[in-house]
């Protein structure tokens, strides 16, 4: 099946032939839906935002976080294109008829293209936009907004020649207009940091996953703002970047599931989706690791109740983490453990962890119960909010059933789900929550050991999507989710959080929503 120079191709992206042709098996294949047995929801798998907990949580969570070695871990990789697809769109086609023009005003609803230039100046990147115009084409943005010029603004902000927003990582566009300045998502992500990563010694620790390309843009801007934020908030950041590893990536396949190929013959590989990044994950070291998408930051006025929750979900991490080891070194101690101790433990498994035994457990030796109890705590372990779904069903918080007959908690997607079966579609739009990927996590046991994260993932929850490449289908493999089949054997806890933790940016006009705009500017507007 393979030429010599496709061999050689495999050779450099640092995979084998066997895993190459065992990628191509899968195409063939498919991967088996997940089975729900129902949705968690707020006191039935997801802890309420009242639970007597909470404020417990903060308290141990501001207690120990000097002493903790915690840090944020950000995706930051993906490009920026989607956010300005309607606009690139757009620009390809509009001619600057009457009729488009006339098309163009008739809607102006908060995500059309004319309520984009409509509000051009409230946007945070606008005095750069403006610059670039008058230093390199000599132009005054105002009058050419003024005067309709759409294409030739469009071209100024998305292209190369321009500002490259089209191209950039989302991490590198400006997001929030503090009116006598502006903010990155990654300058804004740095500086939530602050609130519940800082150590004693005033060091906030974060990783950035992010392109290879781009990657000397990061670390420049860093430079830059390193020694201001030093300055102004007395803080000295540790920050590291890393690229998805190529190994990660997998082969393409056309509709006969057989490799898909350029023009020229040779292979096309792709990214294998943000599950790969679980590789980057695990080379962390950190006690606590919170997770967070670039794009879910917030300006000032509305960080420190993001940072409250954040605090919650670390602390609520602390408290179960210790109740854990506790137990695990109990069951390790066969002469402590008397039988009402394992009642105990099998409930806390239960209650408080949501995992369900099958029904096989109690008939099983002492023994066989205890080697069960240890396999199922001695996992990395995973805190998720949970925000209310506000009439829009889909993938979030379920129980599903393991291989061995075990219930567990899991976020899932509605791609996983099987859309034939009537029992698990209901299942699935009975959902009342859903994941913003707010995670906080630890990856080290009871004996501060970290673990090898490749061993608590579920293979079978790897999915294939279908894409195209120069005008033609193809397949793509994406492995299991970084936050769903990627964590797929962890100790899941999920805690319902409010919506305002939940902002994220996926399409340019978002960053007009209220949550995106500062108070500095919103005074300025309101004069």
């Amino acid at each position: 099946m393979f030429s010599p120079e496709d061999r050689l191709q495999i050779e450099k992206k640092g995979l084998t032939q066997d895993q190459v042709l065992a990628q191509l098996e899968l195409f063939k294949n498919g991967f088996p839906p997940l089975n729900i047995t129902k949705a968690a929801s707020a006191g039935d798998g997801i802890i309420k935002s009242n639970h007597s907990i909470i404020p417990k949580a903060l308290e141990e969570y501001d207690a120990q976080l000097p002493e903790l070695n915690t840090l944020k871990f950000v995706p930051a990789s993906g490009a920026a294109t989607r956010m300005f697809k309607d606009l690139i769109e757009f620009m390809n086609k509009y001619q600057g008829s009457e009729e488009e023009y006339l098309e163009l005003l008739s809607n102006r609803n908060p995500d059309s293209i004319y309520y984009f230039f409509e509000n051009l100046k409230s946007f945070a990147f606008y005095e750069d936009l403006k610059l670039y115009f008058l230093n390199h084409v000599g132009q005054d943005l105002d009058k050419l907004l003024d005067n309709n010029e759409f294409v030739w603004i469009l071209k100024g902000l998305i292209s190369s020649e321009g500002l490259n927003y089209g191209s950039l990582p989302k991490a590198l566009i400006k997001f929030h207009n503090y009116k006598t300045f502006s903010r990155t998502a990654f300058e804004e992500q740095l500086l939530e940091a602050q609130g519940y990563c800082t150590d004693k010694r005033n060091s906030v620790n974060l990783h950035f996953t992010v392109a290879e390309d781009f990657q000397p843009e990061f670390e420049k801007l860093l430079a830059e703002l390193a020694p201001l934020h030093k300055e102004k908030y007395g803080i000295r950041y540790k920050v590291d970047f890393s690229i998805q590893d190529p190994t990660t990536d997998t082969i393409a396949a056309n509709e006969h599931n057989e490799p898909f190929r350029e023009a020229d013959g040779s292979l096309v590989f792709r990214p294998g989706g943000h599950g790969s990044l679980l590789y980057n994950l695990n080379q962390l070291k950190n006690d606590v690791i919170f997770i967070k998408n670039i794009d879910n930051v917030v300006p000032d006025r509305l960080k420190e109740e993001n940072i409250h929750h954040k605090k919650v979900l670390g602390g609520i991490l602390l408290i179960y983490q210790s109740q854990i080891f506790d137990y695990i070194r109990l069951l390790k101690k066969p002469k402590e453990l008397d039988d009402n101790k394992l009642h105990k433990i099998i409930r806390f498994l239960e209650k408080d962890l949501c995992t369900i035994p099958p029904a096989s457990f109690h008939e099983a030796s002492r023994q066989e119960q205890v080697d069960y109890l240890l396999r199922k705590l001695n996992r990395p372990i995973r805190v998720c909010g949970m925000v209310e779904n506000e009439g829009e069903p889909g993938g979030g918080p379920f129980y599903t059933l393991e291989a061995d007959g075990t219930q567990s908690l899991q976020i899932v997607e509605s791609s996983q789900i099987d859309k034939s079966n009537p029992d698990q579609m209901t299942m699935l739009e009975s959902s009342t929550h859903f994941n913003p990927v707010d995670i906080v996590c630890s990856l080290k046991d009871y004996r501060g050991k970290k673990f090898d994260l490749m061993e608590f993932t579920d293979p079978d929850t790897a999915f294939i999507s279908q894409k195209s490449k120069d005008g033609k289908d193809l397949k793509a493999l994406e492995w299991p989710g970084l936050w769903n089949g990627g964590m797929s054997n962890w100790n899941t806890v999920f805690v319902e959080v409010p919506i305002i933790t939940f902002n994220p940016v996926k399409v340019v006009n978002d960053l007009l929503r209220e949550e995106h705009l500062t108070l500095a500017f919103l005074q300025w507007r309101d004069r």
